[in-house]
C-alpha cells in the first residue's frame, strides 16, 4: 500500500512558494495572520493513506461504520477499528472520541461526529456542532500526543453541509484553537485539510489565504514595524518570491469517488433529515 509521509504534505508556506496556492482577491478575515502557515497543510488525497499521527474520521453517532470515508477507514483499519469503537457506546452529534489505528498507517484515529446541515441549521447549532467536532479532536491530538492530524471534510458527504460553509467553519475553528492556548498549540505542530471531493478542495483553496495569507500579505496589512520602511517590506516581499522551488507536490486521485473503498458523492437533500446512521458522511 501505498502511503504518503507527513514531510510529503505540503504546509500553506510550500504551497505559496510553489504556486499551488494563491494569494485571495477577496477581503481578508479579521484577524487574518501567516503566523501558521508552516503549520496548516492542505492535499488532496484518500485519508487512509497519510502518515499523520491521527486521522479524523467523518464519523456517524453509532461509531459502528458506514458509508464514504467512514466506510473507507474503516475497511483499511480492519476489523478490530470495529470492535474497538463497539465499546465506545457512541458519540454525540459536535464531538469526537479517539481510537487505536490498527491497520493504517497513522498512530491513532479520531472519530469525529458531525451534524446533518438542514436539521442542525433548522436549529441555528451547524456552525457550532460543526466547529466542535474540529476542537474537540485537537483537544483529543493533544491529550494523545498527536503531533500531527489530517482532518477529512466533514458532513459535506451525504449529511449535506455546503462545502463553501463547511471549510470557512473548520478554518475558523483551527485557527481559533490554535491561538486561544499557546501552550496546548505548541502540541499540535500540524494540522492537514484532507479532501478527496474536488468540491471540497477548490472550499478550502479559496478560503485558507483569506485566513491565513502569505508573509507579504501580512506585513501589508499591517503598519510597519517600528524602524521598518515601506521599501523593506517590498524587499522582503521580492525575497519570499525568490524562494528555492520546492520539490513535485503528492498527485492528486484520478479515480471517480464511487471507486470501491473511495468516499460517495451521494448526499441527502438540504431539506430532508438523515436517519439511518449506517449511511456516511
Amino acid at each position: 500500500m501505498a502511503t504518503t509521509p507527513l514531510s510529503q504534505i505540503p504546509t500553506l508556506t510550500e504551497l505559496y512558494r510553489d504556486n499551488h496556492l494563491h494569494p485571495t482577491d477577496q477581503p481578508l478575515f479579521e484577524k487574518a495572520t501567516s503566523k501558521f502557515n508552516d503549520r496548516i497543510a492542505l492535499i488532496r488525497t484518500d485519508i487512509t493513506k497519510l502518515e499523520t499521527d491521527a486521522i479524523v474520521n467523518a464519523a456517524n453517532e453509532s461509531l459502528l461504520g458506514g458509508g464514504g470515508v467512514d466506510g473507507a477507514i474503516h475497511r483499511a483499519a480492519g476489523s478490530q477499528l470495529l470492535d474497538e469503537c463497539a465499546k465506545l457506546d457512541g458519540c454525540d452529534t459536535g464531538s469526537a472520541k479517539i481510537t487505536n489505528a490498527y491497520r493504517l498507517p497513522c498512530k491513532k484515529v479520531i472519530h469525529a461526529v458531525g451534524p446533518v446541515y438542514s436539521r442542525a441549521k433548522r436549529e441555528e447549532m451547524h456552525t457550532k456542532l460543526l466547529q466542535g467536532c474540529y476542537t474537540t479532536s485537537l483537544d483529543l491530538a493533544a491529550e494523545n500526543h498527536c503531533k500531527s492530524l489530517a482532518f477529512s471534510a466533514l458532513s459535506t458527504g451525504i449529511y449535506g453541509y455546503p462545502s463553501q460553509e463547511a471549510a470557512e467553519a473548520a478554518i475558523g475553528a483551527v485557527k481559533g484553537w490554535l491561538e486561544a492556548d499557546d501552550e496546548k498549540a505548541r502540541n499540535i505542530e500540524k494540522v492537514v485539510f484532507c479532501s478527496f471531493m474536488e468540491k471540497d478542495q477548490k472550499a478550502y483553496e479559496e478560503l485558507l489565504p483569506r485566513f491565513f495569507p502569505t508573509a507579504a500579505e501580512g506585513k501589508d496589512n499591517a503598519a510597519p514595524a517600528a524602524g521598518e520602511t515601506k521599501e523593506a517590506v517590498a524587499s522582503s516581499k521580492k525575497a519570499d518570491g525568490e524562494s528555492e522551488k520546492l520539490p513535485d507536490l503528492p498527485d492528486v486521485p484520478t479515480q471517480e469517488p464511487a471507486t470501491a473503498g473511495q468516499p460517495e458523492a451521494k448526499k441527502v437533500k438540504l431539506d430532508h433529515d438523515v436517519t439511518d446512521d449506517s449511511k456516511g458522511t
